[in-house]
């Protein structure tokens, strides 16, 4: 592994852009099948907060595929059979993943940075697969209307130049490498975001469910071992105002719907600087590929936070990516036919994980900033059916389509 690109110019067979999950999955995959490979990260490290970091059983089965399964259990993490939420003392379950086909019947809860730290680590034993951090990517390089590699500043402002057989945006939501090929893309849109900070667990604090709806079902609860990350719902573009109030305003309302006191948020959090926001959109590429490029995960369809789902439809599409575009990269080109295999195989996934998504946000005549005064209509059904939250269990844990790593 590498962090600084040594000359002014490079030459790889594929240069992926972005070292979250789908680019270092992809990078992985391709350096096993011997595919000189370039990943590009823009930042020094991957520690950041509040990134997506469950791994769903579907992900757990491509780490069984490929032999990893075992040492990556090892790495701490929680342990989640079933997806439950609570509201007024009374706990529903959501989705339940103790029936699935597969090895694993749980989602694994941990910190992205462990799990991208893991894959970069298993990267860099093969000797056809470099990573470079602090490297952003500035243009993207052109033949006859063909992309053959992109311009990118390393941490010493150098610009250098990679030539490559193909170029693959894996930079997430707000992509460079999107807007620079200028892929139409079509956006759907949320009433909603979230914000998300973090509460210090406590020796007696008792075990909740991973979902808390409160008084007002605008409050998110997850188990992350030595704290909770507390999440609230707010309309859509409210954030800068809430900011213009004092702190200890948006403390009460989050208090007043979730299973903590006031008092407590108050000692724990005391900055502006605590509170995260997520920006919560819905998007997709018409076209994921252009003559020399590819678009995956984020880049190519930003998703909700509804389910976890992002992360491991990345992960999906680097595999399907990789099981395509491994023997065309080994003979020397890849067409825009080939390309465009990618976008086939994971269109349907991807629009019916999105028009789930959008059904569950979909917010009627409500006004956006006007409180949940009853449990989602999902919710309602899952109480009535015992059968769906197994049918919800096998779409967020396995998807609407498997993709299993070809080893050969």
């Amino acid at each position: 592994m590498t962090d600084v690109l040594q000359t002014p110019e490079n030459h790889t067979t594929c240069c992926i852009v972005g070292g979250g999950p789908a680019g270092l999955m992809l990078g992985y995959l391709l350096a096993r099948a011997g595919i000189n490979v370039t990943v590009l990260e823009k930042h020094a490290d991957f520690l950041r907060d509040f990134r997506g970091d469950t791994i769903h059983p579907s992900t757990l089965e491509i780490m069984h595929h490929l032999g990893l399964l075992d040492e990556f259990l090892t790495l701490p993490h929680q342990r989640v059979e079933r997806l439950e939420s609570e509201k007024n003392g009374r706990t529903t379950t959501l989705a339940d993943f103790t029936r699935l086909p597969t090895r694993c019947k749980f989602m694994a809860f941990m910190p992205q940075w462990d799990f991208l730290n893991f894959l970069a680590n298993k990267a860099s034993t093969l000797p056809s697969f470099a990573l470079h951090k602090q490297t952003r990517v500035s243009a993207l390089l052109k033949t006859n209307g063909r992309v053959t590699g992109v311009a990118c500043h390393g941490p010493d402002g150098v610009e250098r130049i990679i030539h490559a057989r193909l170029v693959v945006g894996a930079d997430g939501r707000q992509s460079v490498v999107r807007e620079l090929a200028a892929l139409p893309r079509r956006e759907f849109g949320a009433p909603r975001d979230v914000l998300w900070l973090k509460l210090p667990r406590r020796s007696e604090d008792q075990a909740r469910a991973s979902g808390h709806g409160g008084p007002s079902n605008n409050f998110i609860l997850l188990d992350r071992g030595d704290y909770w990350q507390c999440g609230v719902s707010i309309a859509k573009g409210s954030y800068p105002a809430l900011r213009q109030r004092p702190l200890g305003h948006l403390l009460a309302d989050i208090a007043a719907v979730s299973p903590f006191s006031l008092e407590r948020f108050e000692q724990e959090i005391t900055h502006w600087e605590q509170v995260k926001l997520l920006d919560i959109r819905i998007d997709r590429l018409e076209q994921w590929a252009a003559p020399g490029l590819l678009c995956i995960g984020d880049a190519a369809h930003a998703m909700s936070p509804i389910g976890g789902v992002g992360v491991n439809l990345a992960i999906q599409d680097a595999v399907a990516a990789a099981n395509l575009l491994v023997a065309p990269l080994r003979n020397g080109s890849v067409s825009l036919r080939q390309l465009s295999r990618v976008q086939r195989r994971r269109r349907f996934p991807t629009w019916a994980l999105q028009k789930i998504q959008l059904m569950m946000t979909r917010k009627g005549d409500r006004p956006a900033d006007a409180p949940v005064r009853h449990p989602p209509a999902l919710a309602r059904w899952l109480r009535r059916r015992p059968w769906l939250p197994l049918l919800a269990g096998r779409i967020i844990g396995m998807g609407f389509q498997r993709e299993v790593p070809r080893l050969d």
